[in-house]
């Protein structure tokens, strides 16, 4: 079942969701209900209803444990070269400009004007981040999510040149093992992310680790 939200504070109970894992639409996307949403493992997009937010909750989580990232021996040898820098909200605006503009033209494009705004609001308030990837003085690939506790919850990442995206999934990952993060959420199954580490887990095994 889909609940239309209102202006109250507020989620249906994720485990009545459709079978995507939609459970509403509607609301807004203040701080506020933005950290609602992922304290509980929800998260929104624009696809079908470009018009209103849609909030989905799979019962099936997606997810990389940060000390079981996949290292392959081709992205060692590309991390050994030191071609490229790593780093960690220098350019929060330019990795999710880049991740809107990458994007925008693909069906069911979702990261616009409405969502850039949330979700910069959410950076200066300290619950979003991003990693980038440079080459010299050239922003080439990074990624973009929501922090909150221990917890990483991805949102979008985009690369300019081969395996960009990979280098910040990697750095991602190997700052939360230095400080104790427990898991990054990939929202939804790709090959790419497979390939990294991810797998799935249910979604009561999911909240335990929020929790």
């Amino acid at each position: 079942m889909v609940y239309e939200l209102d202006d109250d504070l507020w989620f249906p109970d994720p485990h009545f969701g459709d079978a995507d894992g939609c459970i509403a639409v509607g609301g807004d996307l203040s701080v506020d209900r933005l950290l609602l949403a992922y304290s509980n493992g929800i998260f929104p997009w624009y696809a079908f209803r470009r018009d209103n937010p849609v909030w989905y909750c799979p019962m099936q989580r997606f997810v990389i444990f940060p000390n079981g990232i996949h290292v392959s021996h081709s992205m060692r040898t590309l991390m050994n070269k030191g071609q490229y820098r790593l780093s960690i909200n220098e350019d929060f605006r330019g990795v999710i400009s880049n991740c809107s503009r990458l994007r925008i033209d693909e069906d069911g494009a979702w990261l616009g004007p409405d969502m850039i705004a949330a979700y910069t609001e959410l950076h200066r308030e300290g619950f979003a981040a991003s990693v980038e990837v440079w080459e010299d003085k050239r922003l080439v690939g990074g990624l973009y999510g929501v922090n909150i506790g221990r917890a990483f919850f991805g949102e979008s990442m985009f690369s300019l040149v081969p395996s960009a995206s990979k280098l910040a999934l990697i750095h991602l990952a190997r700052i939360m093992q230095e400080t104790g993060g427990t898991v990054i959420d990939c929202q939804f199954h790709t090959p790419h992310l497979e390939s990294m580490g991810g797998r799935f887990i249910s979604y009561d095994n999911y909240m335990k680790l929020l929790r």
